[in-house]
């Protein structure tokens, strides 16, 4: 065989190459400089962080640069293209360096004294550091797979050990409590059967817990009369697939759960006596419409009936019975429906009033041509929103539902035009999450409330979660308080989540990296909302690089496997995010009837992905797919 005459690459273009790596290693360097001076905002940080910070601090000067097209030219000869230099930026460029002199047949220059043995033992430096600072906030790692998987405790867990038991079972490394449910006693049960769960299983389980923060929501909303809604199930034609099971029983026994039933309704015991199997009850709903029930079955606490039409029980409507061949006998009245919150029907185009007073909101008042006279109104008691808002910042409501911009701010109040709905009419009531994207809000970074569920996290949690950071500031807070409260010990999770944390996520890591343990959640629930639902993509990619240069752990939040959790079957878009999450080192999922299927299927899922991918880097493990094509293909083998 005649040997294949290699040409080396062209020495002008790898000088240039050189010329380029050396200045951009320069410029890099360059930001740091001033350590050398005395002057070192890192010298606050433990022995154990600042270089994780420095290296932060060369990957931000190295994205401070458009690289494209020197990447190009890199990866033409086979070498790194700075790609995938996120942990260790100086010693991939170092490496890049080494590899285009022996290109050239020249002595490389290396800056460390030590030779390549310097630039590999940075490499391994800088890959144990994300390890560790995982390891030191989120406990030992999981025995068969990179991820942590966390859950978010339901209110069960405070006195269902075998609840917690089986999440811990499952593959649960990590358990979130949410400071913004339950109470001081629920946690404590939580922490409770978490503990005797982990003396049976034989593994530790770290706790977060998530302080509420300064969440803006609607206030209450008026109280309208209470109205039952009792319909039959329909097929898509409308005809009858199973009438609507409604339980009839006395006041007393309301309380009590008949989960079989689609309504329950209390009426009065004596009437309720004189009911028999097969009697027809006849009433007009609140609509004036005529209706008719059959009832099935009597008890001595209640009687089952069905309907197989759409009635709308008010207080006041009177229930009649029915019997064959007899005159109607006793009534009785439907007086124990509850009010309920009204409800604002919200339309592009529509006017709606945010108002500082908290009396509750009303809906939009119309006159009997339609006219408006008065618009719908939603109360905000957060003096600062009225003073630092600003007409032309847009506001959203219920998680994106509803979309707005401020055409006027009056003295406590704001006048806001309605520019998209998700559906053509949205109802808009109380507790609604509101977000203000562009306004720049001086509300403080924890609330009463969590100062107080701070006293209570400072002596049970292994880790907080800060709601809403915005600002380092925020930390240095969070910080204080622990220490004050003795919870020196306690690590942090800055959870970024709005549109002003994230362009602070550098000055909020460097701030963190002085607690015991840090790391960050990308809660995509409000972040979404904030920067944008079509920016969410590239938004969390950034979190993810920024994160990986500073070696903090990366948290993966909000709606992962929801519907399976909800409703035991998942989309496949859940599962392709779930197989995304393995980009951080923890993923976690929130409550739900299925969460320990849920998290039996995260755990299938992050253990196959981890042999295809680490963090962004595609792994080559053997691919099936390959070898079966080779076996078809090459009899032979």
């Amino acid at each position: 065989m005649s040997r294949i005459a290699l040409n080396p690459p062209d020495a002008d273009v790898c000088r240039d190459l050189v010329r380029q790596l050396q200045a951009l290693r320069a410029e890099i360097v360059g930001v740091t400089r001033w350590r050398q001076a005395g002057d070192d905002p890192l010298a606050a940080l433990p022995a154990a962080s600042r270089a994780s910070a420095e290296n932060l601090l060369h990957y931000l000067s190295l994205r401070c640069l458009d690289l494209r097209g020197l990447q190009e030219q890199l990866a033409r000869l086979g070498l790194s293209s700075l790609g995938r230099a996120e942990p260790h930026v100086l010693a991939t460029i170092d490496a890049v360096l080494y590899n285009l002199a022996l290109l050239l047949g020249e002595e490389p220059s290396v800056p460390d004294p030590s030779g390549p043995s310097g630039i590999y033992a940075a490499f391994d430096a800088c890959a144990e550091r994300p390890q560790e600072n995982s390891v030191r906030l989120l406990g030992d790692k999981p025995a068969k797979r990179r991820g942590y998987i966390m859950v978010t405790l339901p209110t069960e867990a405070a006195h269902d050990y075998l609840l917690v038991h089986a999440l811990l079972d499952s593959g649960m490394d990590c358990v979130r409590i949410n400071c913004a449910h339950d109470n001081p006693d629920s946690w404590a049960g939580m922490i409770r059967n978490l503990r005797y769960a982990e003396r049976t299983a034989g593994r530790k389980c770290r706790i977060l817990m998530d302080l509420g923060g300064p969440k803006l929501r609607t206030g209450p909303m008026q109280r309208v009369p209470g109205v039952l809604k009792v319909r039959p199930r329909r097929a898509r034609d409308g005809r009858v697939l199973r009438p609507a099971r409604i339980w009839l029983t006395s006041a007393a026994a309301v309380g009590r759960d008949y989960g079989a039933a689609d309504a329950t309704v209390a009426v009065d015991p004596l009437w309720l006596a004189g009911v028999r199997a097969g009697d027809r009850i006849g009433f007009e709903d609140g609509r004036g419409a005529a209706r008719t029930w059959r009832v099935l079955e009597t008890t001595p606490e209640g009687c089952w009936v069905e309907a197989r039409k759409t009635a709308y029980l008010v207080n006041g409507t009177v229930l009649g019975l029915k019997r064959l061949g007899e005159a109607p006998e006793a009534q009785t009245s439907v007086d124990s429906l509850p009010p309920q919150e009204a409800v604002i029907a919200v339309r592009s185009g529509d006017v709606l009033l945010l108002d500082r007073d908290d009396a509750p909101g009303a809906p939009a008042l119309h006159d009997t041509d339609g006219q408006l006279l008065r618009p719908g109104r939603v109360s905000l008691p957060i003096a600062e929103i009225y003073h630092d808002a600003c007409p032309g910042e847009p506001v959203y409501f219920d998680d994106g539902r509803v979309a707005g911009i401020i055409e006027r701010v009056e003295d406590g109040q704001l006048q806001l035009r309605v520019t998209r709905t998700r559906n053509p009419v949205e109802n808009l009531g109380g507790d609604k999450g509101v977000n203000f994207p562009d306004t720049r809000l001086d509300l403080p970074a924890l609330s009463a409330k969590d100062l107080e569920d701070l006293e209570f996290a400072a002596r049970h949690a292994d880790m907080v979660g800060l709601s809403f950071t915005n600002s380092p500031a925020d930390v240095r807070m969070l910080r204080e308080h622990l220490q004050r409260l003795g919870g020196d010990q306690v690590g942090v999770v800055v959870k970024i989540e709005t549109k002003r944390g994230f362009a602070n996520l550098p000055q909020i890591i460097l701030e963190a990296m002085r607690f015991p343990a840090c790391g960050v959640m990308i809660a995509r629930g409000d972040l979404a909302v904030e920067t944008g639902f079509e920016r969410l993509a590239e938004v969390q990619e950034e979190i993810l690089w920024v994160c990986e240069a500073a070696h903090v752990p990366v948290i993966w939040a909000t709606q992962v496997l929801e519907t399976l959790t909800k409703t035991g079957q998942a989309t496949r878009a859940e599962i392709t995010d779930a197989a995304m999450g393995q980009a951080a080192e923890c993923v976690m999922l929130n409550k739900g009837p299925h969460i320990q299927q849920a998290v039996r299927v995260l755990d299938d899922i992050l253990q196959r992905m981890q042999g295809h991918r680490a963090k962004k880097r595609s792994m080559l493990r053997k691919l099936e797919l390959a070898v079966l094509f080779r076996g078809a293909t090459d009899p032979a083998r």
